[in-house]
């Protein structure tokens, strides 16, 4: 808690720089403004609205839930022509093809997941698994993934998220693929299971539990209030919950969501995706070395206005912190699970 040392990531085979004693220096560096509090509920220029018209002339339904469509911008299409061949091994290229799709949580721009009934969550992590399951037919990746606030390039305020399917696995996908299956191999039982055991037991990293799931800001997190969702049974894949490991899914979702919000008193912004089994042609083989899970990334350090930046040695050498995991998690299990608003 007080002097610098490194901790190992295994998931991503990597180590993080722990420098506690920073966490007391002053900041003279770059304030953000915070979120805006005056967002409409409606409005007919905004084109995820019910009714709106979106940039490629499509008019939305009047929804009155989720609302999925398929991206206008999309970074991945099902029928991208073959790279050419590479003359050189330092210039490769591979065939990239997918769908981009995004899903609105609700029809109202002024209510994030926190302030949405735990049935409309409930709906989302339906809606989310649906996806997984019909996109996850075909393709072998299946990235469902929110980008919450202007500070983590949100261009729109109203609350939605991504799911791009892909004919490849992304980097991190196979990272973690390669991680897990060697724990496996290595001690018998998959890599989250064990570590999601011990957290619930030791309790120093743990920010909010129930029956079927826990959240701590990992041992080895990088950023300040990064936290990870787990589940506490052995289970692969989204689109593989239970009835009630979902109603428990949407309650410890808006007790973590509204413990980001009172933190700052600010609408909390964040980058979040679910990892769980590859699926296409995994779906045939053995997935057991994986456990699904969520990851959080918040960029915010010590006030609405001071965020982290990954910049310098984080770039260059290795990911570096300042405030210690466990202060951050004890922060965030004292504060209050009714919403500051």
């Amino acid at each position: 808690a007080e002097h610098q040392h490194s901790r190992y990531n295994p998931l991503r085979d990597d180590w993080v720089l722990v420098s506690a004693h920073r966490v007391k220096r002053p900041w003279q560096g770059q304030l953000e403004k915070p979120p805006p509090e005056d967002v409409p509920r409606w409005d007919p220029n905004n084109p995820l609205c019910p009714g709106a018209t979106r940039a490629n002339g499509e008019v939305n339904p009047q929804y009155e839930g989720t609302f999925v469509f398929p991206n206008d911008f999309p970074a991945l299409q099902p029928d991208a022509p073959e790279p050419d061949d590479s003359d050189h091994p330092l210039f490769q290229t591979a065939p990239a093809r997918g769908v981009c799709k995004v899903m609105c949580f609700h029809p109202w721009s002024d209510l994030t997941l926190p302030l949405m009934s735990l049935p409309e969550i409930r709906a989302v992590i339906d809606a989310w698994a649906e996806l997984a399951t019909e996109l996850g037919a075909s393709y072998p990746w299946v990235q469902i993934f929110e980008n919450k606030g202007a500070m983590m390039g949100c261009s729109n305020p109203h609350p939605h998220c991504q799911v791009w399917a892909s004919s490849f696995l992304p980097n991190e996908a196979r990272l973690e693929d390669r991680t897990q299956r060697q724990h496996l191999s290595q001690h018998g039982v998959p890599m989250l299971l064990e570590y999601a055991e011990q957290e619930a037991r030791r309790k120093e990293r743990l920010v909010v539990e129930n029956a079927d799931w826990l959240v701590v800001v990992p041992y080895w997190a990088t950023w300040p209030y990064q936290t990870l969702l787990l589940p506490r049974r052995h289970v692969c894949r989204l689109q593989d919950l239970s009835d009630s490991e979902r109603d428990n899914l949407a309650s410890i979702m808006q007790r973590l969501l509204i413990k980001y919000d009172n933190l700052f008193e600010v609408s909390f912004p964040y980058s979040m995706g679910w990892h769980g089994a590859p699926t296409g042609p995994y779906l045939e083989e053995d997935c057991r070395h994986w456990q699904l899970h969520a990851h959080y990334y918040p960029p915010l350090l010590r006030s609405a206005t001071v965020r982290k930046f990954m910049v310098g040695y984080e770039m260059l050498a290795q990911a570096q912190r300042d405030l210690t995991p466990e202060q951050a998690a004890e922060r965030l299990r004292s504060l209050p699970e009714v919403h500051y608003k």
